[in-house]
């Protein structure tokens, strides 16, 4: 299945975007996403941040890179964020500052965005069937 030229633009920002969080998981916004790792993922905090970083830095590049491999990388990149979702639940639960999420209110509301990565992701590389 191919994709439309607005699908490809939303893969290469989606990419972009992700790949741009994972750099920011290595620098200037390591200590706020390390707010989001819930505590039963049995590795150190830091060490948790920076594979997720990697791992963004990783999916980014291939949403944007390769169109080749669009619908592969899109389910990946779809599943991974399922896979952070429960660091967003932590942070709310346990009321974490991080990120600019420093409220009841905005970290509840952030558990309503994650659905939206997935769904671009999904999108974005024909991995959902146009109608």
């Amino acid at each position: 299945m191919t994709t439309t030229p607005l699908q490809d633009a939303a893969r290469v920002g989606l990419g972009t975007f992700l790949a741009g969080a994972g750099l920011s998981h290595l620098t200037v916004a390591r200590r706020g996403f390390r707010a989001q790792v819930p505590d039963f993922v049995p590795l150190e905090v830091d060490r948790t941040v920076v594979l997720s970083g990697v791992a963004e830095i990783a999916l980014g590049t291939a949403l944007a890179a390769l169109p080749s491999q669009r619908r592969r990388v899109g389910t990946l990149a779809a599943l991974f964020f399922t896979a952070v979702f429960p660091g967003n639940v932590a942070q709310w639960r346990h009321r974490r500052d991080g990120l600019g999420l420093n409220s009841d209110r905005t970290r509840f509301l952030r558990l309503f965005a994650q659905p939206v990565p997935i769904a671009v992701a999904l999108w974005s590389t024909g991995v959902v069937p146009r109608r």
